[in-house]
């Protein structure tokens, strides 16, 4: 006697979930960008100090949060080395995906090059970084003021280019969940909902 099919049970389509960062690079993300703010904010506060016992220790403080951004952005890049990001939304067009890696390109390198320019400027200027006035970070230059001086307006004219570019990258961030309504500004914000099907009327 032949069976009758098993009945076939419908499937009803979940919302898509949006790929997320891991948890690692959502911590190295967010705990730089707080850094970073902190540092261009006390940077820009302590250059207008009077020399002071108050202004050498304001320095000290921004060296020593100079020196672990910089140990910070390289365990990042090589968490995104070894790490795939999660893929743009399929409906990004193409100038828009060279663009945002252009822009992650020169974020890097600045969030490297700040800390770098730093360095150089304070072993010209002579005044050497000890890391939490505990560990002495050698000098990477002979004492030179006309070359402190350059590398003090290098270090202070990438600080104005990072500003900007981070402007940009918060700008691009929330017209892609305001305006675009994609997933991009999800994946690094795990705490926002879930994407709601195209067809959902609530």
């Amino acid at each position: 006697m032949p069976t009758s099919p098993a009945p076939v049970r419908a499937v009803t389509p979940s919302s898509p979930i949006t790929p997320r960062y891991t948890r690692t690079a959502l911590l190295l993300h967010w705990l730089l960008a707080l850094m970073i703010l902190v540092a261009l904010g006390w940077g820009l506060y302590m250059v207008e100090l009077r020399l002071s016992p108050w202004k050498l220790k304001a320095y000290a403080w921004h060296k020593w949060l100079g020196v672990t951004i910089f140990l910070l952005v390289l365990v990042r890049l090589g968490w995104r080395l070894t790490h795939a990001p999660p893929p743009l939304p399929a409906t990004l067009p193409l100038w828009q995906r060279t663009l945002a890696g252009i822009s992650h390109a020169l974020l890097y390198l600045l969030m490297l090059a700040m800390p770098l320019t730093g360095w150089l400027m304070s072993s010209a200027k002579g005044f050497q970084t000890v890391y939490f006035g505990v560990l002495p970070i050698p000098d990477l230059l002979d004492k030179n003021k006309i070359l402190g001086d350059a590398l003090a307006s290098a270090h202070a004219a990438l600080a104005w280019l990072l500003i900007a570019l981070l402007a940009l990258h918060v700008a691009a961030a929330l017209k892609h969940h305001f305006i675009d309504r994609d997933d991009v500004l999800r994946r690094m914000l795990p705490f926002l909902p879930a994407p709601k099907n195209r067809g959902d009327p609530s």
